[in-house]
């Protein structure tokens, strides 16, 4: 009696220890600066590097659109003859011609247009940009909370296994149990402490990330994230998704914008085909003529003109073709781009109702069942009521659900992301 009293005293003690040890063994190598979410979306929207890269496209469009004002430049010409003066006495001369191209058919205009539907298109393509990296940064957001969430089932079935292995040790030194069952629960414990050690990887990985996306270059600091996986919970209707997601969807804002890119360019393709002229103006200036078989007085010449192309190559509509199928092209990939818009939507509403009512079965008591008949197996085994392998299959099993569920509530998450962004919509904040 004494001898079992004792022993379990011992346990106790030991328990509290490991504990103590188990929890100590979370590698604190970087400073961690804790960060919520809309405190994060802020960093992302202004230190991204991808999308300030991204940004540089609109200043590129604009800096077109000045480049297209440019009118044709004047040609100036500049020459002089000599006749031979010294020997035939014939004289020299001096010409100045000055040139222009007069373009007709409005192509400045055409192409300005051009220009400033091109950065209309960046603008959009920018904003749809943004979209996804927002959807994308709150998807690693979310992918820490649950690394860190998973670590910590990790921990704390190590800590267990941890705990019954220093227990299994003084039972056998008692002869309570057999070294084959102490080494047994030895080597569980063991393989449970590979998988922290993998677990807080992810989790540090999951943590670099997020670091990338906000621009973050300090080695030695990683953002440690705030949030509750567990605010999720929206009512939406399809109908009013898909015309929410027609009217902001910055994507199908970018098709349209390229179809009228398209028919800009084939009006500058057509003015392209209307002559220009040229115009120029010149004044020769010669000396004058001593010798005597045809002495002449000196003389000024002006003279003015007009250049008028040969437009053969008007016979080839290869470049106006091309931009007639390309307005027809631009109008399909709307078309297309305004079905897959509705697909996705319709997806993403899908999978959010399914990951829904995956998380709701956790909250008919599964988690809680687990916990029980670990916590009953663990105190029958300790009796010796039952076996070690009980034990590990009880802990697989509470392992195996706790996993199972920040799993389901990060894809109930990320569910929720995926079709506000297919939405054209944006309410989250946790």
């Amino acid at each position: 009696m004494i001898k079992n009293i004792i022993s379990k005293w011992v346990m106790l003690l030991l328990l509290l220890n490991i504990s103590t040890v188990s929890n100590a063994q979370i590698d604190t190598t970087f400073t961690r600066v804790k960060m919520n979410y809309p405190d994060f979306l802020s960093l992302v929207n202004k230190n991204n590097l991808g999308y300030a890269a991204e940004k540089f496209n609109v200043n590129i469009a604009e800096a077109n659109i000045e480049a297209s004002k440019v009118f044709p430049d004047p040609e100036l010409a500049i020459g002089g003859h000599d006749n031979g003066q010294r020997r035939m006495q014939m004289g020299y001369g001096f010409s100045t011609e000055l040139s222009w191209t007069l373009e007709l058919g409005g192509k400045r205009k055409a192409r300005i247009n051009v220009a400033k539907s091109n950065n209309e298109l960046t603008k959009a393509l920018l904003e749809d940009y943004f979209r996804n990296l927002r959807a994308d940064a709150t998807l690693n957001y979310l992918t820490s909370l649950k690394q860190k969430e998973i670590f910590k089932v990790q921990l704390t079935s190590f800590t267990i296994l941890k705990n019954i292995a220093v227990a299994d040790s003084i039972r056998f030194k008692l002869g309570s149990i057999t070294e084959i069952d102490a080494r047994q629960s030895k080597l569980e414990a063991n393989s449970m402490l590979n998988d922290v050690y993998q677990s807080e990887a992810d989790w540090k990985t999951a943590l670099l990330e997020l670091g990338t996306l906000t621009g973050n270059q300090k080695a030695d600091s990683l953002y440690l994230p705030i949030g509750d996986l567990t605010k999720f919970d929206r009512l939406f209707d399809l109908s009013e998704l898909i015309v929410s997601a027609e009217n902001n969807r910055a994507d199908l804002l970018a098709a349209l914008k390229n179809k009228n890119v398209s028919e800009d360019v084939l009006k500058l393709a057509k003015a392209n085909r209307v002559l220009d002229l040229g115009l120029n103006m010149g004044v020769e200036s010669a000396s004058v003529v001593t010798n005597i078989v045809a002495p002449t007085p000196s003389s000024n010449t002006v003279s003015m003109g007009i250049n008028i192309p040969l437009k053969f190559s008007n016979r080839y509509k290869g470049e106006l073709k091309a931009a007639e199928y390309s307005v027809q092209q631009a109008d399909v990939l709307y078309k297309q781009t305004e079905l897959q818009i509705q697909t996705e939507v319709r997806k993403a509403w899908f999978n959010y109702l399914t990951t829904q009512k995956q998380v709701r079965q956790f909250n008919t008591g599964l988690l809680a069942d687990a916990q029980r008949l670990l916590d009953g197996k663990i105190y029958s085994y300790k009796r010796g009521e039952t076996t070690l392998l009980d034990v590990l299959n009880a802990q697989r099993t509470f392992n195996e659900t706790q996993l199972n569920y920040y799993e389901t509530l990060y894809n109930y998450a990320a569910a929720l992301v995926e079709l506000e962004k297919t939405a054209g919509i944006w309410d989250i904040n946790f």
